[in-house]
């Protein structure tokens, strides 16, 4: 979580620290009925997430067709995974994207099985406060 420090008057920029262990998810894409959805991920756990979703960590900045699994190794949906490997990214951080079809419920079922996973959504903005912010 960011902490915004007071300005107290002396001329100093003032410092923004980013949580930088915790992953994030996010719809990359507008909410509704869409033919793509992509669902973005950024943080330490991005292989570990790659490696439960997908069964493997695609190759950097490749995409790559990809089952998305459930829970029990269930397919969610299929499409396109990228990777993203720290720090060439838009945040510095690992980064996944799954470009999945574009159903609301194939975009629930993705972020739920995240979140069972550990990562949390994303605040708006958080991604870019990323980019910017971190160390």
């Amino acid at each position: 979580m960011a902490h915004y420090p007071r300005d107290r008057g002396q001329g100093q920029p003032l410092a923004l620290s980013v949580d930088s262990s915790t992953t994030i998810a996010a719809l990359a894409t507008p909410a509704g009925l869409g033919g793509i959805a992509i669902v973005r991920i950024s943080g330490p756990a991005v292989p570990a997430i790659a490696q439960a979703v997908l069964g493997h960590l695609p190759p950097p900045r490749l995409a790559t067709a990809a089952s998305f699994r459930g829970d029990r190794d269930m397919p969610v949906d299929h499409g396109l995974a990228i990777y993203f490997p720290a720090p060439r990214s838009f945040t510095g951080e690992h980064v996944l994207e799954l470009h999945a079809h574009g159903a609301p419920v194939v975009v629930d079922m993705l972020l739920q099985r995240l979140n069972a996973l550990g990562v949390r959504l994303a605040r708006p903005g958080e991604f870019s406060e990323r980019a910017i912010y971190s160390d």
